[in-house]
Formats: C-alpha cells, structure tokens, sequence
C-alpha cells in the first residue's frame, strides 16, 4: 500500500461546499486522491449514484483542485476493498463535530484492523461547519436557494428542477 494514495468516501447526496473544500485540501497532501460515491444502505438518496458522480466531476474541474484527482463509485462489498483495490493505504474524512467523531472513530479502528488502512480526519473551513447533505436537501425541497452552501454545478442542477428526484 501507498500512503501517496488517499480515498475521500462519502454519499456526496449532493456535493458541498465543504465535501469540496475536504477534497481541495486532501489533494495537497496525496499524490492521488479517489472520490469515492458510496452507497450507504442507512439513507435515503435524492440523487442517483450517477448523478452524484457527474455533479462531482463538474465540481471538481469548474474548482481549484490540483493534482490528480479520481472519481469512482462503490456500492458492493467493504469500503476497505476499495481502498486497498487501488492501493491506497489512506482514508480521509471531513468531520464537522464530536457527533462525527464519535461516528467515525469506530469505523476507523476497524478499517485498521481490517486491512492497515489508516484515516486521517480534516478539520472543516470554519465557513463550512455547519452544512451537511442532509441540510441541503432539506433545504432544496422545501424550494430554498442553496446556492450558498454547494458548487455552481450543484446549484444549477437543483435549481432546474431537479428537487422532485
């Protein structure tokens, strides 16, 4: 495994400013980083898996995000899989408080167990703490302008009438 190599999961239902912000920073310090769409069986998504990939492709180029960075999706089998599949020895995750912590913290001890994989947590852009996924589709639905908390490409997606998805 290289540690040069980090996987960035999340459900990304839809991509935010401070998913982006995470995967800007995280990009820095690999030499290849792997956004990875994961299907999380505990939520119900508003965004196919494929439109969620399209939504972080778009995001990604229109940002300043240097360095080579790997879209992907995986919805079968452990996250760890993944990880060490395409060598990675590294997983990082944005954590906004001691709620992601506490969630996170076990499923990092056991993704060591498992396969020596590691996880580094990024602390949030303080102009990003409080915005979640869930947060943004609650807003989206009920026919918000969230345009301050996601990407442009986001933003337009779901401001041509793609709430009802």
């Amino acid at each position: 495994m290289n540690s040069r190599i980090a996987v960035v999961p999340g459900s990304f239902d839809p991509p935010t400013l401070g998913h982006l912000d995470v995967i800007r920073r995280a990009a820095r310090l690999y030499d290849t980083l792997h956004v990875l769409v994961v299907h999380n069986p505990g939520k119900e998504a508003m965004l196919p898996i494929a439109q969620r990939l399209s939504l972080l492709e778009q995001s990604i180029a229109d940002s300043d995000i240097d360095g080579e960075v790997v879209v992907a999706s995986w919805s079968m089998g452990l996250l760890v899989d993944y990880v060490t599949d395409v060598g990675a020895g590294v997983l990082v995750k944005g954590i906004r408080s001691q709620v992601d912590v506490a969630y996170e913290t076990p499923m990092a001890i056991v993704n060591r167990h498992l396969a020596d994989v590691e996880t580094v947590f990024l602390l949030p852009d303080p102009a990003h703490a409080l915005v979640s996924s869930s947060l943004v589709r609650q807003v989206a639905s009920l026919g918000g302008d969230v345009s301050p908390f996601v990407p442009a490409a986001v933003a337009r997606f779901l401001d041509t009438g793609a709430r009802g998805i």
